[in-house]
Order: structure tokens, then C-alpha cells, then sequence
């Protein structure tokens, strides 16, 4: 059978995870997808059960000429809003990129935060990020939920952040708490994500986070991890270099040094495929 025929034309595909958040992700380069049409595809894509299922979708696309860019993405979380950043996305990028060739081990790539240089170990599942440079650095925020009052630190990583300091995070109501804080209205228009962390031995951090755009607690948030380490650095719990233990079990690390910020952790090619917009409800015409 002539499944084109039947199903319409395919898109290939690559499904990657790093620490528990995965990833579609598209090369562009040939396919020229209109960014403006993007969204369209990535909601039902990323809808897990009736799509591929994923936290986000990314688009790889050809950098500016002179840029010095081996290539741009083009990120959106599983709503289809569109999204600055994403820490353990890059990494997963880069690692895509290099086992592609679209990039040696060692490139920079463009994302709507500014440039991002990225490091894949060859010889593991390792990657090793440079994020942009975080800003808006608000420490002992106080807003009320639920008529009670609640203590927050934020800090933008390439997206804005939130950190709540718990004793444990084990009980933590994530969706609940998470989604009351990032619709609250100090956080309007644009929103937020919410992470809740806890002091764990050897100074290293528990974390779990609530992911705007994906609206849900998520396995892992790598620019969240990045924005609880600068936190707990400013509040004295931890120190230059930080372990992070996600959700899904997963440690990532986090440098802060020099005024720089590194984020390390292991991105995977789970598998790859095609997808059929036609039988995603998906109008290609």
C-alpha cells in the first residue's frame, strides 16, 4: 500500500530527551516550514496519546549568513506559544546537531535569548551548555495565595523563574502551587515557571519545577535548574558548582563562575521517525 496515498506526505523526525524532558525535533533547512505556521504543527505533535508526545518542538534552521552561528532553532513549548529559551533543550540540540552534522562538537547556536555555546562530549551522552548571561534578580518576593502569604526569589535564565525554598519538596502540591504562582498577577502578562527546591547532602539541591507553556509539572526544567542554583548561591545554601536532582531522577550540574553559567547533563536520541500532518488534523495545503 501507497501509505502517502492514504496518510499524505510525511515530515521526518528525531525524539530526544535530556533528564526526562523531551523533544520532537524538525530539520528545517530543506522542509522551509513558514515559522509563522509552526505553532499549528506543534500542538498536535506534541499532544501526547494522539501525537508524537513531547514537552516541546524545535526547529533547526539555517543561521544569517556571517553570523558565526552554525544554526538558529526555533523553540515552542507544547501550547504552541513560542518560547525564549530552554536549557535542556540545548543541550539536546546540540547533541542532534553534532550526531547530524549540522555542527562539530564544539559551535554556538542562535535562540531567541541570544547565542548559546554548547560542548558535546563525544565520548558520553554528556553536553555542556554556556547560557545567556541571567537578569532580574529578585530576592524575598512576597505575594499571597490562597489569602496567605508566600516567600519567592525570581531570576530570568533566558525565560523568567521563580524559586520557592521548601524544607521538603516531596509533598509539594507542584500543579496546584505551581499554577496559582504562575498565573498570579505579579507575574502578568507573560507568566511564569515555578520551581520548588530543598537542601539535599554535600550541598546539592532537590528540584521540581512547574513549566509554563507546558503547563504541568515537568521531569526536568534545565534553565530552572540553572535559576535555583543562582538562588540558592545568593542565599548561601550552595556554592560555585551545584548538583541537581530533577523529578525524574536525573542530576544535572550547574557552574557559576566567573559570571558565567554552565549547565551539563546527559541528552539522548531515543528514536526517530515520520509523522503525518494529514492524520494530525494538520492542514498542508
Amino acid at each position: 500500500m501507497d501509505i502517502e496515498a492514504v496518510c499524505g506526505k510525511s515530515v521526518p523526525f528525531f525524539k530526544m530527551q535530556g533528564c526526562g524532558n523531551d523533544f520532537v525535533f524538525v530539520d528545517n533547512r530543506a522542509l522551509e516550514i513558514d515559522p509563522a505556521a509552526m505553532p499549528e504543527l506543534v500542538i498536535p505533535v506534541c499532544r501526547k496519546a494522539f501525537g508524537v508526545g513531547a514537552d516541546g518542538m524545535i526547529f533547526f534552521d539555517h543561521a544569517p549568513a556571517d553570523s558565526g552561528l552554525a544554526y538558529i532553532w526555533h523553540f515552542f513549548n507544547a501550547d504552541g506559544s513560542r518560547a525564549e529559551m530552554c536549557g535542556n533543550g540545548s543541550r539536546c540540540a546540540a547533541r542532534l546537531a553534532w550526531m547530524l552534522g549540522i555542527a562539530p562538537a564544539s559551535h554556538v547556536f542562535g535562540t531567541d535569548a541570544g547565542p548559546i555555546e554548547a560542548e558535546v562530549d563525544v565520548d558520553s551522552n554528556q553536553v555542556t551548555v554556556q547560557l545567556t548571561p541571567p537578569k532580574d534578580l529578585r530576592l524575598n518576593m512576597e505575594i499571597e495565595i490562597d489569602r496567605r502569604p508566600f516567600h519567592l526569589h525570581s531570576v530570568n535564565t533566558g525565560v523568567p523563574h521563580v524559586v520557592a525554598v521548601m524544607d521538603h519538596i516531596e509533598m509539594v502540591e507542584v500543579w496546584k502551587l505551581g499554577r496559582a504562582i504562575r498565573q498570579h498577577p505579579a507575574f502578568a502578562p507573560a507568566g511564569t515557571n515555578v520551581n520548588f527546591i530543598a537542601s539535599e547532602e554535600h550541598g546539592s539541591l532537590s528540584l521540581r519545577t512547574y513549566e509554563r507553556g507546558v503547563e504541568d509539572e515537568t521531569y526536568a526544567c534545565g534553565t530552572g535548574a540553572v535559576a535555583s542554583a543562582i538562588i540558592a548561591r545568593e542565599l548561601g545554601m550552595t556554592g560555585e558548582e551545584t548538583e541537581i536532582t530533577t523529578t525524574g531522577g536525573e542530576v544535572l550540574g550547574v557552574i557559576l563562575r566567573d559570571g558565567k553559567t554552565y549547565l551539563r547533563g546527559a541528552a539522548e536520541l531515543v528514536f526517530q521517525g515520520e509523522f503525518y500532518p494529514q492524520s494530525l488534523g494538520i492542514d498542508t495545503e
